[in-house]
């Protein structure tokens, strides 16, 4: 599998070294030059010099031979402006690392469905292990066809919740409002901002981005 990874972050040298003694071709973009002659000594990887936010750039890692690429520079907004200019170029899925979970909630409404926020996953992880439950048990769960969706709701959107219509292979699992969590009901209305998740089969998946106005 082709993989690229804009930045040389701690988070990006450890996946990119595990991943090519697994097999993976991986493509590095960084702009500083001498990282790039530093590592390209330590990783079996390509290197594209340049700023990973620029489209002529990441034109050149091949987006339609590229399986995922990772926008992890050690800065939230440039990797959402790189993950959102991935997305016109139609890679085929982009993950984008956020320090500041404050950045979250918009990445979100900007339509970048795969999010990473390493400090919030560790602690977490870290209190979840404390208490004896293991949160990566989750992905042992969603298998299949079966995708997690989410979405921020617009004040056109606001009402009871079964006004939503949603497609019979879709079911909302939670909702959050003001980062408090709240269990679905019939009578719930909903507000503008809160976040919605939702389980349903992936060929449902680009209906629920066009529905949700995740492109303009």
């Amino acid at each position: 599998m082709r993989m690229a990874f804009i930045g040389t972050s701690s988070i990006t040298i450890a996946a990119a070294r595990e991943l090519s003694k697994q097999g993976h071709d991986i493509i590095i973009v960084e702009i500083d030059k001498d990282k790039i002659e530093t590592l390209s000594e330590q990783l079996d990887c390509g290197f594209v010099h340049g700023d990973g936010t620029r489209p002529d750039i990441l034109k050149e890692v091949d987006p339609e031979n590229t399986e995922i690429i990772f926008c992890f520079t050690s800065n939230d907004q440039s990797n959402i402006i790189a993950s959102l200019i991935a997305r016109s170029l139609r890679f085929k899925k982009v993950v984008t690392k956020l320090e500041d979970s404050a950045f979250d909630h918009i990445a979100i409404e900007l339509g970048l469905e795969s999010i990473i926020v390493p400090s919030r996953t560790i602690a977490h992880y870290i209190a979840d292990m404390v208490e004896g439950r293991n949160i990566l048990e989750i992905t042992s769960i969603i298998k299949g066809d079966a995708r997690v969706f989410s979405f921020v709701v617009h004040k056109s959107q606001e009402g009871n919740l079964t006004e939503l219509d949603l497609p019979a292979t879709c079911r909302i699992i939670c909702i959050y409002r003001q980062n408090e969590l709240l269990l679905p009901k019939d009578d719930t209305q909903l507000e503008s901002g809160d976040e919605v998740i939702l389980i349903t089969h992936q060929k449902q998946l680009n209906y629920l981005r066009e529905r949700f106005n995740y492109d303009k």
